[in-house]
């Protein structure tokens, strides 16, 4: 295979570790770092000391703090900041890629100026270029310890998707392709929620059989949610859908269970957001989507339990009996198509 020159837009531990990756498959790679000392400090040292410490990064990776030189000649963009700082991320990349160029967001979030998607934010900025999300269970530092990993590239063309799975598959990483964007993105943004609200269980103690149910309830509503905003609820029992949930719900390696794990013990929601070092994009999704379900009317018992629970003063026992107590419902209520 002839390398390509690519480009990584984020220096978190995400754009790293595909960077990292990208550059031991003999691809031409340069990772954009927003802050200048940390950028040289990398180049030099050879490792990401603030994401991912102790891991030495490929000889090849070119690591730098100018924007338009990381992505010169780039025949594949991957985007990989929070959405927080994504929208002006993209304004800058504006004029700096050529139409013919691939651009690919790893983003996992919503944007907080209206629910917004990162490819949609793409789209206004580059009508023409050939856009997809990379989204499944891909925890950074597993990935940097080349341990098996699966994901998904989403697109509509799927010339996009042969390219980025010719470039990112290697021994330890497989990639599957999905023509449906919207709902691979929005798995990957909704699965955060659930986290959160794992991790709080998992702080109570509780047993298996609730930690079962809370990730089964969890997949309804995403699906119930997503079919009513025009995805395919089929998405949701892939590796996007399902399987990022599963390891996000369950691994102190999710930065939302992180965060869900300290809020289960007593520490306050600022507190545990600041400590953490990261973004934890469940936190601002949740606001998002519960506000977007209201609107809808579409049916969210734990999300919104997680909601008044951060931001209306209930308790975890006043939610618990809540759900609880509430009318019975059936198993599986989603569309299996739409």
């Amino acid at each position: 295979m002839i390398p390509n020159q690519l480009a990584v837009i984020g220096g978190g531990s995400f754009g790293t570790v595909i960077a990292n990756l990208l550059a031991q498959n003999g691809h031409s790679t340069t990772l954009w770092m927003r802050d200048e000392l940390r950028a040289v400090e990398t180049q030099e040292s050879r490792e990401n000391s603030r994401y991912l410490p102790g891991f030495r990064l490929a000889e090849n990776l070119i690591i730098t703090s100018d924007l338009a030189d990381a992505v010169n000649g780039a025949s594949m963009i991957f985007v990989a900041v929070p959405s927080k700082g994504y929208r002006e991320v993209v304004k800058r990349l504006e004029g700096l890629v050529d139409p013919s160029v691939g651009i690919v967001s790893t983003t996992k979030g919503i944007d907080p100026e209206g629910f917004v998607l990162m490819t949609e934010i793409l789209r206004k900025h580059f009508n023409e270029n050939p856009l997809g999300a990379l989204s499944g269970p891909n925890l950074a530092k597993e990935m940097i310890e080349r341990q098996i990993t699966g994901t998904v590239i989403a697109s509509e063309d799927p010339e996009l998707c042969i390219a980025v799975q010719d470039i990112m598959q290697c021994d330890y990483f497989r990639v599957y392709s999905n023509p449906d964007r919207y709902g691979v993105e929005l798995a990957g943004a909704l699965k955060n929620i659930y986290a959160i609200v794992s991790g709080m269980a998992g702080a109570l103690g509780v047993g298996q059989n609730t930690q079962s149910l809370l990730m089964t309830r969890a997949l309804a509503e995403m699906c119930r949610f997503a079919a009513k905003l025009g995805a395919d609820p089929m998405t949701f029992i892939g590796l996007a859908g399902v399987g990022d949930l599963m390891v996000t719900c369950s691994s102190p390696l999710s930065r939302n269970y992180r965060v869900g794990m300290q809020l289960g013990q007593g520490v306050s929601l600022e507190e545990a957001t600041s400590s953490l070092g990261q973004v934890a994009e469940g936190v601002n999704t949740l606001g998002y989507v519960k506000e977007k379900a209201d609107e809808l009317g579409v049916y969210m018992p734990l999300a919104s339990a997680l909601y008044a629970i951060l931001y209306q003063d209930l308790s975890v026992a006043d939610a618990i009996g809540e759900m609880m107590s509430g009318a019975h419902n059936t198993d599986i209520d989603f569309p299996t198509s739409v």
